[in-house]
């Protein structure tokens, strides 16, 4: 395994992140295919054996379940010292007033109740899962301040928006001595590039760590166009985040294939390679609910593509509508 430092602090974390978004109640929350707790734990008890000290969640993951299920693991597999645990902050967990978004009143009662749910003290990374239209940014980044101050999270995160946004947050931070966020979560992978346009130079200026989610577009890029999986049918997010871009996005998985049969390698390598070429990129998220999803992601760490075999991969790319953010 290697380690990075995350951003511009002494925080060091494996180059894989391992995302627990696939783990959690499968009769809670919206996704109906995750794995149940006595299904995750092989997973995560091997992402441990195989150097992996970084794993994030979130409050709405499985309505909570997420957090507990892999707090639970984590006490039984790890010391908690060296493991780096982060979740996120602003999907809805209740109906009715305040029971989602970044307001004072909001973060102060979801970090509690997510370190509850974990069974930890403290959280390593506190992320805003998306961006807060209703609410003040300063009132958002005081409050996370003040969470980072009563030590219940050692650094903050935010997750998919625009530039201007992340860079208005900091900007406000900087300007009243609050603390800062030390990495962006956003949504980065062979068929979605838009990040490069604006939030990764940003990222590399500011010495953000780069900590993409969806990293193999949903699987998408390790199997055929058409392929099938309980997933793809019932992810109406994930759905929607190619529909616009279907010619271009075919042939851009077709070249992985390619490229992989002649490497000799997986397609999940070959993709997952390409996105740890970019020198701003700390650690991708990766999912894992078959074994060999976490033997492939640590894998591609030793998988060095060429100049040629980077611009074979991107050629195809057209343009896409900015995505994820909701």
């Amino acid at each position: 395994m290697e380690y990075r430092k995350l951003g511009n602090t002494g925080l060091e974390v494996s180059r894989i992140c391992l995302g627990c978004m696939s783990y959690g109640v499968p009769e809670r929350g919206n996704h109906r295919w995750v794995l149940d707790e006595e299904q995750s734990r092989p997973f995560i008890r091997r992402a441990i054996e195989l150097g992996i000290n970084f794993f994030d969640t979130a409050n709405v993951y499985s309505d909570g379940t997420s957090e507990e299920i892999v707090g639970r693991a984590l006490r039984d597999f790890a010391r908690r010292d060296e493991i780096v645990i982060a979740t996120k902050v602003h999907g809805r967990m209740y109906a009715g007033p305040n029971g989602a978004g970044l307001s004072r009143k909001a973060i102060m009662a979801e970090i509690d109740n997510s370190l509850r749910r974990l069974g930890t003290d403290y959280v390593d990374l506190y992320q805003i899962h998306r961006w807060d239209y209703t609410t003040p940014i300063e009132e958002t980044m005081e409050a996370l301040h003040d969470v980072v101050k009563a030590g219940k999270a050692r650094y903050i995160g935010a997750s998919s928006m625009y530039a201007w946004q992340f860079l208005k947050a900091q900007y406000t931070a900087e300007k009243h001595g609050w603390t800062k966020f030390v990495s962006m979560q956003n949504y980065l992978n062979l068929l979605y590039r838009e990040e490069e346009r604006e939030m990764l130079p940003l990222c590399e200026a500011e010495k953000v760590g780069v900590i993409p989610w969806s990293p193999l577009a949903r699987g998408r890029l390790t199997r055929d166009w058409d392929e099938k999986t309980a997933r793809s049918e019932t992810d109406e997010f994930g759905k929607s985040l190619y529909a616009q871009t279907a010619d271009a996005d075919k042939r851009i998985v077709e070249r992985v294939a390619e490229l992989a049969q002649r490497r000799g390698l997986p397609r999940a390598q070959i993709a997952l390679a390409w996105v740890l070429a970019k020198p701003v990129v700390t650690a991708p998220i990766i999912g894992a609910t078959k074994m060999h999803h976490l033997e492939d992601a640590v894998a591609a760490l030793d998988v060095k593509l060429t100049e040629d075999e980077m611009a074979f991969l991107e050629e195809p790319y057209v343009p896409h509508p900015v995505l994820g953010f909701r």
